[in-house]
């Protein structure tokens, strides 16, 4: 169902903070007509931690408006708290979108049981569930027995991982049948290699078009291409990380012209230096 490279799509602000959905439908235009096979809305790259839920539901609906059917939309409606997680479910449940990222609930970092239900009560609404683990964010990865438990449910879709582990890809690979996704630029062709079916991608905000043509070879088996389009990109999947993401996507994309150089607290702007280096890195990678 996931295949190929799904943008996980920052959230451009105006001056005041408000969302500018005018640059938002802009620059999901331009990520589809540079051939990306799916877009994340307001995910931890859109900074979905700071949106109210109406800026939250307002922005997921932008993007499947301005994708219109042209490329897959992920919605993220995660959260730590279940009630929270089914609410924001329930209100993309009209909008066309294709599926909703689940995060592993946050901070008060539920057991195996907590975990099970909780994604299963998300799933059960009847959206295709792709489960996202990242330990770095939410001090709790998602153990091997919830996902294989997990995997039988019929909604239940994929899974993102980017816990910075390939061996996790084989793991869940020989217990269970579900669709695993990069969640990490600098992994998504060591885990393709051992069977991962695409990448959410933050470096893909600012990059496309290479991206995809990475994950595409590595996904037709081209090596050879893809090491080369990997060695090419790699000081910008280092780079995009060298602040806390998405500023130096942001910073990035500012410095290409592609979005306001805009956060909320408490995301701020980097360093002058940080600034330098990224705009050192876009020039070395052939990036405009």
């Amino acid at each position: 169902m996931f295949t190929g490279t799904y943008t996980a799509l920052i959230t451009p602000f105006n001056r005041d903070e408000t969302v500018d959905h005018g640059c938002l439908r802009a620059f999901v235009e331009w990520q589809v007509g540079q051939g990306v096979e799916g877009l994340v809305a307001v995910g931890t790259t859109g900074e979905s931690p700071t949106l109210e839920f109406d800026e939250h539901i307002a922005a997921i609906q932008t993007v499947a408006e301005a994708a219109r059917g042209r490329a897959k939309v992920i919605a993220g409606t995660g959260a730590n708290a279940t009630n929270e997680a089914l609410e924001l479910t329930r209100a993309v449940l009209g909008l066309g979108v294709d599926a909703t990222l689940q995060v592993t609930p946050y901070y008060n970092k539920p057991n195996n049981e907590g975990l099970y239900r909780h994604f299963s009560a998300i799933a059960d609404l009847g959206l295709p569930v792709m489960l996202y683990n990242v330990p770095s964010r939410t001090a709790r990865e998602i153990p091997l027995p919830v996902i294989t438990r997990l995997a039988r449910h019929p909604n239940i879709a994929a899974i993102k991982e980017a816990g910075g582990s390939v061996d996790r890809v084989s793991a869940i690979r020989n217990a269970c049948d579900i669709e695993i996704i990069s969640g990490d630029d600098s992994l998504a062709l060591p885990m393709i290699s051992v069977g991962a079916t695409g990448l959410i991608s933050v470096a893909s905000n600012v990059a496309p078009r290479e991206t995809g043509d990475l994950v595409r070879a590595a996904l037709a088996g081209d090596l050879a291409t893809a090491q080369k389009l990997h060695m090419r990109l790699y000081p910008l999947f280092r780079d995009l990380f060298i602040d806390t993401s998405p500023i130096p996507c942001k910073t990035a994309l500012h410095l290409m012209g592609r979005a306001p150089l805009t956060f909320r607290l408490p995301l701020c702007e980097t360093t002058p230096e940080i600034t330098a280096q990224i705009k050192s890195t876009l020039a070395a990678c052939g990036i405009k």
